[in-house]
Order: structure tokens, then sequence, then C-alpha cells
């Protein structure tokens, strides 16, 4: 699965042999914001047309951190990250753009857009000013229950490379809102603490309403003034599930514009294997992990368990990530395991899937298998 990069990474190596070169480089100048241009170069190395090529040197966000303090679940910090990119590549090419952290939005400006809108009598009390409201959460007063709805903010940027020079500029905006799937609601009279679902409608309700003022906020940056600007409605899983949540719709607001006309649905849906859930809407690929499972079990009976995670793509598996704990015997016997195995994936997964296998111990990682996309071939490595 693409979040895993070291595994990918790992895989790269596997299939180039060794280490990947940049001797072909491209040396550009980026266009900042700030007015001030800078060299940057492009790598000639790209893993696939799955991965956007990255500049270097590399800038980080200025909101770098923040996500882990505001999403409740690892799950939702390395998804929203890594599903933002496949929605942007509804917009932008990883041929033609290259992608950046963002750098429009700040700290600052994340945390006040986090906070519930306050009316002029709250504000009164907190003394704050009517400039500071930016809440984009909503009002609540005494008596009202009012959902926290959004989350948390993240921004990606796409660059490309100007046809006339050699200079590469700003091409795009990529937002991601992060919508909370679940209210919970204290009883203050007994301290009892009930948990209530919001529906998708509710959450694309609020979230394009919130992401009409975060593009009106953005548009009044004079540097994203005429830039393509994509905003993402991401639904965060409950915290005590063990797959992240997904993106759910998206919207794209050409240059120059500053009203959202239209949102595009994203089909997207993790699920675990073995589950009840998988079984009763996927029962074709329960049947192929179960016949997996149960081939590891006939050739290693004391392995502790295999688990898959995998991504629903319009309805059908794109991506499975397996995990096989087992009780480490020896480096012989776990290459020996890790070579039975790759040949199962490679034997039993359909073509159409992207598969990831990770065998562990309780030492760490001790071998990974891995088939790409559209190909029964698959490659292995084992850490020394």
């Amino acid at each position: 699965m693409k979040k895993r990069l070291s595994a990918a990474l790992a895989a790269m190596l596997i299939l180039g042999g060794c280490a990947p070169t940049f001797e072909k480089q491209d040396q550009v100048v980026q266009e900042n914001q700030d007015s001030e241009s800078k060299k940057a170069i492009i790598p000639n190395f790209q893993i696939s047309n799955d991965y956007y090529k990255t500049m270097l040197p590399y800038d980080t966000s200025k909101t770098r951190g923040v996500v882990v303090n505001d999403l409740g679940s690892r799950y939702d910090i390395n998804e929203i990250e890594n599903g933002l990119l496949r929605v942007a590549q509804n917009r932008f090419s990883t041929n033609e753009y290259f992608f950046k952290e963002g750098q429009f939005l700040t700290k600052k400006m994340v945390d006040s857009w986090l906070q519930r809108k306050f009316t002029s009598e709250q504000l009164d009390e907190k003394g704050l000013k009517e400039s500071e409201n930016l809440g984009l959460n909503p009002v609540q007063t005494k008596g009202e229950d009012a959902p926290i709805y959004l989350a948390h903010i993240v921004e990606h940027n796409y660059l490309m490379k100007k046809k006339d020079d050699n200079k590469v500029t700003l091409g795009g905006v990529v937002i991601a809102l992060s919508l909370n799937s679940v209210n919970y609601e204290t009883n203050l009279s007994n301290g009892t603490r009930t948990v209530k679902n919001i529906s998708n409608e509710v959450l694309k309700e609020q979230g394009a309403k919130m992401a009409g003022e975060v593009l009106k906020r953005m548009r009044e940056n004079e540097d994203l003034q005429n830039v393509p600007i994509m905003i993402a409605l991401y639904k965060q899983a409950p915290k005590q599930q063990v797959v992240p949540g997904e993106f759910f719709a998206y919207t794209t607001v050409q240059a120059g514009a500053s009203t959202i006309e239209n949102w595009e649905g994203v089909d997207e849906e993790y699920y675990i294997f073995p589950s009840p859930q998988a079984a009763e809407n996927h029962p074709n690929d329960n049947k192929v992990f179960h016949e997996l499972k149960k081939e590891i079990e006939n050739y290693f009976p004391v392995f502790t368990g295999v688990t898959g995670e995998a991504l629903y793509q319009n309805q059908k598996l794109t991506e499975l990530n397996l995990e096989v704990a087992l009780t480490f015997n020896g480096k012989t016997e776990t290459i020996g395991f890790a070579q039975y195995l790759s040949n199962l994936i490679g034997k039993n997964a359909p073509e159409s899937w992207e598969v990831e296998l990770l065998i562990k111990s309780s030492y760490g990682p001790e071998a990974l298998v891995v088939k790409k996309k559209g190909s029964k071939e698959t490659y292995m490595h084992i850490y020394e």
C-alpha cells in the first residue's frame, strides 16, 4: 500500500537491483510566494507514475506535526496525507506536477480555524476581537449540542515547470478538511458520555460550508488568486477502529474562481481481513484471503497469525497489506518461509491487486514480499 513509504522504497531497491541514481537531474529556479527565487533540483528518478517527484532541497510544511495532535488515530494520520495524494491526481498529473508540502497555511492559522465560531457575547467574555473570530466549527450556546465537525486541515502544493524557461512555479493547491464521524456528548449532571454517529449527509453539508469559507480566505492571498484549488472532505474513523477513515468528496475550483460549483464523489473504503464486514461485503476476496491463510498454516503451523488491510476503490480491491507474525527460529528458516510466501502470493493474488506482505517477529521486520499491480511477478527483500 502506498502509505508504507519504507516498503515502497524497499521494493524500489529490489526492482532496480541497487540504490537509485540521480545522475540526470534538472536544475531549475523555483519561484516562491515570497518573491524570492532560489535554485532547486528535480531528480530524474521516479518510483512509478503513482508517486509525485519532489524537488530538492525539501521544504517542510509550516504546520508540520500539528496532525498528530488533531487526529486521534495513527491510521488517520497516515491516510489523510496519502489519500490526499490520490485525490490530487484527479487534477494534477504525476507526470506534469511536482509535490511540495503546504507553504501557505501556518500553525497559527490552522489552530484558529479549528476553533468554534463565537457570538458577540462570547467574544466579550473571552476578550477577543471580531477579527480573531476565525473558527470554522459551529457556535455553541448553553444547553445546545453543537458537534465539533472539523478536526484538522492539511495542505499540499503542486508545482509545474514552465515550458518557455527553466523555472518552476505554483500550479495548484490541495486542501483536506478532516471531519469527525462521531460526536461525543457528556452529560454534565452524571458525567456519562454518549457517542453519536454523524451521517455522511451532515458531514458533506458542514464540510461544503467550511470549504466555501476556506476558499474565500485562501483567495485573499495574492499568490493564490490565480491558481486552481482543490478541497477534499475526509471522514475520520472513530478512535476505536483499527482501519483509517476515507475521503468521500472533493471539488476543484479553477484559477481565478471564488465559488464552489459542484462536488465529485470518492468511493474508497478500508477493510480488515479476517472480519465479519469483509466476509459479508466482499465474499470472493474473503475466500482468496482464507485460502491463502490456510496454505500458510499448512506450511508453517507455529506462526502466530496473518492479517490483512485492504483498500477498495470503486468497490474493487486494489491494494492489500498483509502481515504475518511468526516465532523467530533463525535466518535460514525465515528465508525459506519468505520464498514460500512469495510464490504463494504470485500464484493466488489476482493481477489487479497490489500486495505487500510483511513477515515480522518479536525482533522486528524479517522479510518483505511485494507484488505490483498488473503483474503476477513478486519481489522479496530479507532484512538483515
